[in-house]
């Protein structure tokens, strides 16, 4: 997907955008608690992964909420920021896979199921709310869309992996995935990085 830079018009900074932005922000903070706190409790890669992107999601949307009122150039800065920001889960789930290759013990697949239906439907939820934003907005508002977009997919290979657990019994499956959500996370920064330069030059005199 290309991503273009573009003015942002004053119904984007408007308040029915700012509502969606922390919306999201709170949904993603309070499933963060609910991901970790499972991950941790049944060894799983992938949720730990995808925990702390409901953790890195939160606070994109939070400085979302604050450069809103910025200019183009500002917001294009912190565009650059966030895509920073989006490698953080996939350099993450990086350490955890290569700590879980000297086990290799496999996760609850019960569990690890439900939680990841439980992401999906908030993950779901806030990709539908970001949607309209995501042609014609800034850098800004694009990052939290692929974020959104980013991690339904990946609750969706984590409800596969947590099927695929319980009947073969192994931890491939969650490392598997764990290590393709973060790739998914490179990418997003990519495209993210990309459109906020482009921003930046479109800013400039």
């Amino acid at each position: 997907m290309t991503l273009r830079a573009s003015r942002v018009t004053t119904t984007e900074d408007g308040p029915e955008l700012r509502r969606v932005v922390r919306s999201v922000a709170l949904l993603n903070l309070a499933y963060f608690g609910v991901e970790f706190a499972v991950a941790l409790g049944i060894g799983s890669v992938s949720l730990i992964a995808d925990s702390v992107d409901f953790l890195e999601d939160a606070s994109v949307n939070l400085l979302i909420l604050v450069a809103l009122g910025w200019s183009l150039r500002r917001r294009a800065r912190v565009g650059m920021v966030l895509a920073g920001l989006l490698l953080v889960p996939g350099l993450t789930t990086l350490w955890i896979a290569w700590d879980k290759l000297t086990t290799l013990a496999p996760p609850q697949p019960v569990t690890l199921t439900l939680t990841a239906a439980g992401a999906l439907a908030v993950n779901l939820g806030c990709a539908l709310m970001l949607a309209r934003y995501r042609h014609h907005t800034s850098s800004l508002t694009r990052a939290a869309f692929l974020s959104a977009r980013n991690d339904v997919l990946a609750n969706v290979a984590i409800i596969a992996a947590g099927l695929a657990t319980l009947l073969v019994e192994s931890a491939w499956p969650d490392l598997i995935v764990g290590l393709a959500i973060a790739l998914l996370n490179v990418d997003a920064a990519r495209e993210v990085y990309r459109a906020a330069r482009a921003e930046h030059l479109a800013a400039l005199p």
